[in-house]
């Protein structure tokens, strides 16, 4: 079976090769001139020139997806530089008191902005979508960098191996619940849950003060130090009673569709929640 350490350099290098292709969209859709001298360069043979550009996406129809999967995986092995990768496509939250070249993201050229000076018969352009390109080159940098993490000696690759573990509990939970021993599948679901949790606590050093803490425990903080919102937080809450109804009430027994719920809830919060 292929391990989370592969799978991660699989989705790595296929998120590395579609992000040269969105620069290519996005600059031979705001400056194609630039785009085809630099192809001239990057390719003498004609032939293999006309390859790729076939082979380009729309970056307005593209680039959402590939922001979305790329978020997930720095999530996962760099999080250090989330936020830096979220500022350069996101707006800020703050109101800017004037749009500049700099403050320029790329969510700014997916609606069209353009900001200019001047009058109607002769107007200066401030910012477009070519400021958009340095800052998707920039997430694009980001990106190769996980790479470079892959083959330093300094990576650390504990979560990679407690994913791989999850993904073995969780298996045998399947297993358990499939032959009728809901209580135990639901038992391994909530511990997994309750050990991701923790996890994901010492990722955004959120401090936990009880002995023994239980999902609650984590939720609360988690959701406290504004980790997740609400609507997460009422899903790990569900997921928890779910898991007590497995694990400590004796006078109600879990049905299959508990036990099944609670199985595939941990499950995509282990994907999904870093």
């Amino acid at each position: 079976m292929i391990s989370n350490l592969e799978k991660y350099k699989k989705d790595l290098k296929k998120l590395i090769m579609e992000g040269e292709l969105l620069l290519g969209a996005i600059q031979i859709s705001v400056a194609p001139d630039e785009f085809s001298s630099q192809l001239k360069n990057a390719f003498e043979d004609e032939e293999e020139r006309d390859k790729f550009v076939e082979k380009i996406p729309s970056f307005t129809d593209t680039y959402q997806i590939w922001y979305s999967e790329a978020l997930v995986l720095l999530n996962q092995l760099l999080p250090i530089r989330v936020s830096d990768f979220v500022k350069l496509y996101e707006r800020p939250k703050t109101s800017r008191k004037n749009i500049t070249y700099e403050n320029y993201v790329i969510e700014d050229a997916l609606q069209g902005l353009v900001i200019s000076t001047g009058s109607s018969s002769y107007k200066k352009i401030i910012a477009d979508s070519k400021a958009a390109i340095p800052k998707f080159r920039q997430q694009l940098s980001i990106l190769k960098s996980v790479e470079r993490r892959f083959k330093s000696s300094l990576f650390d690759i504990k979560q990679l191996v407690q994913a791989d573990l999850f993904d073995s509990e969780l298996g045998a939970a399947k297993e358990l619940a499939k032959k009728g021993f809901l209580r135990g599948g639901g038992a391994i679901a909530g511990v997994v849950l309750e050990k991701h949790l923790s996890q994901v606590c010492d990722n955004h050093k959120v401090k936990i003060t009880k002995k023994n803490p239980s999902i609650s425990d984590y939720n609360d903080k988690l959701k406290g130090a504004n980790i997740y919102e609400t609507p997460t937080w009422r899903k790990i809450q569900h997921l928890g009673d779910l898991r007590n109804l497995c694990d400590h009430n004796k006078k109600t027994a879990p049905k299959p569709d508990d036990v099944e719920e609670l199985i595939s809830g941990v499950e995509k919060i282990v994907k999904t929640l870093f």
